[in-house]
């Protein structure tokens, strides 16, 4: 079961994804982030109330209550760059979580990398390039070029390295309560939190129309769903295997940006996005 969860997931982010990349067409991106937010409290509400509310104590409040600033900046950058750029080129970047946290461990700790480890790093970098290989019929350096100018691709690299930490902040809250409580709590408060910033970004308005329901539910249900999925394949099965599955979303993500909104080299960035696929995928396993 933990499989049809995971994969659940990854498909249920890819389309809430899409979606919210359509309706940024019409609308700015604080106030798309918020309704996504707005839109999956029902779902979420009613998850918390058919479930045993579990003991907090300080650690959990602590680990949630660092990760929200965090979380914010995080949703803001992921939509920004869902906003600016194809989604083919920023969805892929996500892979970098576990670089990241690979990265600071060396650093920080001096924990070494497996060969496998080494692999999937090689292979992440590769795919980077891929996304633009392209371009390198001007020179070798231009598909790495190509990423620092485009802004969506650099803010979803900021959003790997947030997720690198609260990724950790998160585990160390369900660790703490439940899965589903957390789920479902978390993004309740995570909305409480944004909605003040939704408004002043809005000039103190946050008015959804009736030709905006439908989208912005379509949004919302897809994300809430995603995030219960989500939860519950992370108490079945050892965590990385949950990630490396969920993390299939980035393909589906390439997919909808051909199919829905048209964008080109699909072949390079497909290739590109399996190469930091499989290398996420040996990074986790490695640790």
């Amino acid at each position: 079961m933990w499989i049809l969860y995971a994969l659940l997931t990854a498909v249920l982010l890819a389309t809430s994804d899409a979606l919210t990349k359509r309706a940024l067409s019409s609308r700015n991106e604080y106030f798309v982030a918020w309704a996504r937010l707005l839109f999956s409290l029902p779902v979420l509400a009613v998850s918390l109330m058919c479930i045993e509310i579990p003991h907090l104590n300080t650690t959990f409040w602590t680990a949630t209550l660092i990760a929200l600033p965090f979380e914010i900046v995080a949703i803001i950058l992921y939509t920004k760059a869902l906003k600016v750029s194809p989604i083919s080129l920023t969805m892929p970047f996500l892979a970098l979580t576990p670089l990241f946290i690979v990265l600071v461990s060396y650093f920080m700790l001096g924990e070494k990398v497996s060969v496998s480890g080494g692999i999937g790093i090689f292979l992440i970098a590769s795919g980077s390039y891929t996304l633009n290989i392209h371009k390198a019929r001007h020179s070798l350096l231009e598909p790495v070029k190509a990423v620092f100018r485009e802004k969506g691709s650099m803010m979803m690299i900021g959003v790997a390295l947030i997720f690198s930490v609260t990724s950790s902040l998160g585990k160390l809250a369900i660790t703490n309560s439940s899965p589903v409580f957390f789920g479902s709590f978390y993004f309740i408060l995570l909305t409480i939190v944004f909605t003040p910033i939704a408004l002043s970004k809005n000039k103190g308005s946050l008015k959804i129309t009736r030709k905006d329901i439908g989208p912005l539910a379509a949004i919302g249900i897809t994300y809430s769903i995603m995030i219960l999925c989500h939860m519950l394949a992370m108490s079945m099965v050892n965590v990385a295997y949950m990630i490396s599955v969920k993390r299939t979303s980035l393909l589906f993500s390439i997919l909808y940006g051909h199919v829905l909104f048209k964008e080109e080299k699909i072949a390079e960035k497909a290739v590109g996005g399996i190469m930091m696929f499989v290398g996420f995928l040996l990074i986790v396993l490695s640790k």
